[in-house]
């Protein structure tokens, strides 16, 4: 079974983990939930959600995509190396990278969305703009091995991208 690996950090937006996680194991693919450390995280609105393996535990090579969920969790998660680094190497693989809302900061800190189509909650429109991306309103892009969306009313358009993409 192929995998996929959804990273996680306290104050992740509940939605934009969840919903997606969800997704994926009705989609047939095994998600490993990673955070720095296995233990239960809380999201923005109170969700409880367990990491199954800490970030020392996985490598790239082992999953064909990546989900990065929004909230205040990726001003967190940009700040550990070892996200940096299976986001940089998940994007050199050209697999397929999820990111929603204020995910965005995490592919800025990874210097991964540099002259690509993009979007995210208008609220960072100007990161990703001064990162290099082309910002659009749209509730889903899709660039590369990139799919981004806005907010948690786009998860229906941003999961339907992302498996397509995933199953190319």
């Amino acid at each position: 079974m192929e995998k996929v690996i959804a990273i996680i950090e306290d104050e992740f937006e509940d939605l934009e983990l969840t919903y997606p996680v969800l997704r994926m194991k009705e989609a047939g693919y095994e998600v490993d939930v990673v955070g720095k450390e296995v233990k239960t995280y809380k999201g923005k609105h109170g969700v409880p959600f367990a990491s199954n393996k800490s970030f020392a535990e996985v490598k790239a090579q082992d999953y064909v995509a990546m989900l990065i969920p929004g909230g205040w969790a990726p001003d967190k998660l940009r700040r550990y190396p070892e996200v940096i680094s299976l986001v940089k190497q998940m994007n050199s693989d050209n697999k397929v990278i999820g990111i929603i809302c204020h995910a965005g900061w995490v592919t800025i800190s990874a210097d991964v969305i540099r002259n690509k189509k993009i979007t995210s909650t208008p609220g960072i429109k100007d990161d990703m703009t001064n990162a290099g991306g082309i910002w659009l309103d749209q509730e889903v892009v899709v660039d590369q091995n990139i799919v981004s969306s806005r907010k948690p009313a786009d998860l229906p358009a941003y999961m339907k991208a992302f498996i397509k993409l995933l199953n190319k």
